[in-house]
């Protein structure tokens, strides 16, 4: 008879074909481990990732100024619109070149506010902000900064999700999507008064990545701050316990219909509702203020009547950022088609907006570094755009996408730095200039994330927060 393998009526027979299945064991195993991490991780897609690059920061608080302070009037100071005010002169007008692709003049307008130096570094701030001005030591302003879109909805989509009409992931998914969260009680991505306009729901949306990764609004725009709530968070009928079950029994009859080949949204949602849970044990306490003491809540203007709701929102996000919140956004918006900062006359009401932020930005700053929080959370300051130098309606400014200035503080970026310039008018970046696609990257590098390899592949693209552009800005960087 003949034999095609070892004799297994002996023991060395039987060892030498059992052998072969030693390894078929060990595969197993792993191909086991695998997909239990594999089983863990889509039961838990926010889970704290490693970051590609050595990371300076581990999250951002983004103070966003809805509708475009003027750069002029408040941190680029040009002692050329004082000397040539009321001048008609000839500017290459973002809008007017885009309606009519010509070049008109226009009546310069000097700064309504005095600028000062301040610091060690001697930056010049006006006195539309006392309280910020205060720490610019601590400040890296960035004076060359352009963007595109010359009007709010397509240069807000474009800070937010680096494309102007395109159904893209904001910033905050694509950190949370890169990086997790480091608290898997919390969102990885909270938005604070949100508006509904020039973008809405899109500038803090997760649009095709994961449902895990869109942000989590805290109260809208317009509405005070003291009654912001994350919507039901809470249960008033059910005790701790019966809630517990009905979640798990909720929770298993989701996972008997949840099959391999379910969708993004059906996970999603299976995810969700764990994340809720926790957040129901956690969440108030994150959103009560009281806890904290009488000094901190006088640093960010709680209790003053032009700086309460602005204060209490800086308040909340440096409690996200203690907690482990990876991107936190902090709204000074309304739900209007006239955004707060859009001063097409009457630029006077400037003042109105930097009374109700300026202290509370400059107490975040302050609070950040007396906890040691600033030097590894990326506070970054500014708007869509900035405005023109030169009149609009006699006393107002137009949008300007083309030079404007924005600050960072913490994080790994350098102190006490003024970089890139605009020209003598303020009007155009013209030295070391920044696009918006230049400021994602460098954030994004600042976080560990190279904004090249952090991609998502979706209807046969592999898409990026920069798309096919983008530059990391070294010099910024300690």
């Amino acid at each position: 008879m003949t034999r095609f393998g070892p004799d297994l009526n002996n023991r060395r027979g039987l060892l030498q074909s059992a052998a072969c299945g030693f390894g078929s064991l060990a595969l197993s195993g792993l191909c086991a481990e695998e997909a239990s991490a594999a089983a863990a991780d889509a039961a838990r897609p926010l889970a704290e990732q490693q970051p590609l690059l050595p990371p300076r920061a581990k999250r951002i608080i983004f103070v966003f100024m809805q509708g475009g302070p003027s750069q002029v009037d408040t941190f680029d100071y040009k002692p050329l619109l004082e000397e040539l005010d009321g001048q008609e002169l000839e500017f290459r007008d973002a809008r007017v070149l885009a309606n009519t692709g010509t070049v008109k003049k226009h009546r310069v307008m000097r700064p309504l506010w005095k600028f000062r130096q301040y610091g060690e570094c001697g930056q010049w701030v006006s006195d539309l902000f006392p309280h910020i001005a205060e720490h610019v030591d601590e400040l890296c302003f960035l004076h060359s900064l352009h963007t595109n879109g010359v009007a709010h909805g397509p240069s807000t989509l474009f800070l937010h999700t680096g494309a102007t009409n395109l159904i893209r992931p904001a910033m905050g998914a694509w950190v949370t999507y890169g990086l997790g969260t480091e608290n898997q009680n919390l969102p990885g991505f909270l938005t604070i008064g949100p508006s509904a306009a020039n973008g809405g729901p899109r500038n803090y949306a997760n649009a095709f990545l994961p449902a895990h990764y869109q942000g989590t609004a805290i109260g809208r725009a317009g509405q005070p701050m003291a009654e912001a709530r994350i919507r039901h968070i809470t249960n008033g009928r059910l005790a701790e316990s019966a809630q517990r079950r009905q979640l798990e029994l909720l929770q298993g009859l989701n996972r008997a219909q949840v099959t391999d080949d379910a969708d993004d949204g059906q996970r999603a949602v299976l995810s969700s509702f764990e994340l809720a849970w926790r957040m129901q044990m956690h969440a108030p306490g994150l959103m009560d203020l009281s806890g904290e003491t009488p000094a901190t809540q006088a640093m960010y203007g709680i209790g003053r009547k032009e700086t309460d709701d602005f204060g209490r929102q800086c308040l909340l996000a440096r409690r996200m950022a203690e907690r482990g919140v990876r991107f936190i956004q902090i709204n000074y918006a309304d739900n209007g088609n006239n955004p707060r900062w859009d001063q097409h006359s009457h630029m006077e009401k400037h003042a109105i907006h930097a009374k109700a932020t300026d202290q509370p930005v400059a107490g975040l700053i302050a609070d950040l570094k007396a906890r040691g929080l600033l030097e590894d959370t990326l506070v970054w300051w500014g708007g869509e755009f900035g405005r023109n130098p030169f009149a609009q309606n006699s006393d107002g400014r137009d949008h300007n996408p083309k030079g404007f200035t924005h600050f960072l503080a913490g994080g790994g970026v350098k102190p006490g730095l003024a970089f890139g310039q605009t020209d003598e008018f303020g009007h155009e970046a013209v030295t070391d200039k920044v696009h918006m696609h230049d400021l994602h990257a460098t954030l994004l590098s600042l976080l560990g994330l190279d904004h090249e390899r952090l991609t998502y592949r979706y209807a046969g693209r592999d898409f990026r927060l920069t798309d096919i552009e983008g530059r990391i800005v070294r010099d910024i960087m300690t």
